[in-house]
């Protein structure tokens, strides 16, 4: 999924969802339309114009697009970037429901490392293109104290600025 929406601002939820439906080709756009509608919890703003709609229910209609050819993986791209807390959370815990319930896995990028400690099973760390970690949440913690030893006791973003700083980047 694209960082920013790629939805049709002129449009209603439902006639989005019904346009990107019919050029995936479904058998039945309407029957698709309404799985989406019901699955992002976007029922009740199945008429409203896109461009009335907060960032974070733009958002959830991106992804319902993304999910309308049942991908196995879905990849986001700074899926959170410009919400307000309340809608991250919200996004967040559609998007954590997706993975539980239908078993897509999601792989998203971010810039926010408490996004990516908090929402990552397993973390991938790019910098430069090279790959300077790979594993869980709290392996990261630990090769930042183990790189970083100065900055332990700072909060967790300062600290992770610090590793990047000693592993050259």
């Amino acid at each position: 999924m694209p960082q920013q929406a790629a939805l049709y601002r002129r449009l209603t939820v439902e006639e989005n969802l019904m346009l990107f439906a019919r050029l995936e080709k479904h058998e039945d756009p309407r029957a698709s339309t309404a799985e989406m509608l019901e699955l992002t919890g976007l029922e009740e703003r199945r008429g409203e114009i896109v461009a009335r709609l907060s960032g974070g229910n733009q958002q959830r209609i991106n992804i319902a697009i993304g999910l309308l050819s049942r991908p196995s993986v879905l990849l986001l791209d700074e899926p959170s970037v410009g919400l307000d807390p309340r809608q991250r959370a919200r996004l967040w815990e559609f998007v954590s429901a997706l993975a539980a319930d239908r078993g897509t896995t999601v792989i998203f990028s971010t810039h926010d490392i408490q996004e990516a400690e908090r929402y990552g099973g397993r973390l991938l760390v790019l910098a430069d293109g090279e790959a300077l970690f790979d594993g869980s949440s709290a392996g990261l913690r630990e090769a930042v104290r183990r790189e970083a030893p100065e900055a332990a006791d700072q909060d967790f973003e300062t600290a992770f600025v610090a590793f990047l700083h000693h592993r050259g980047h």
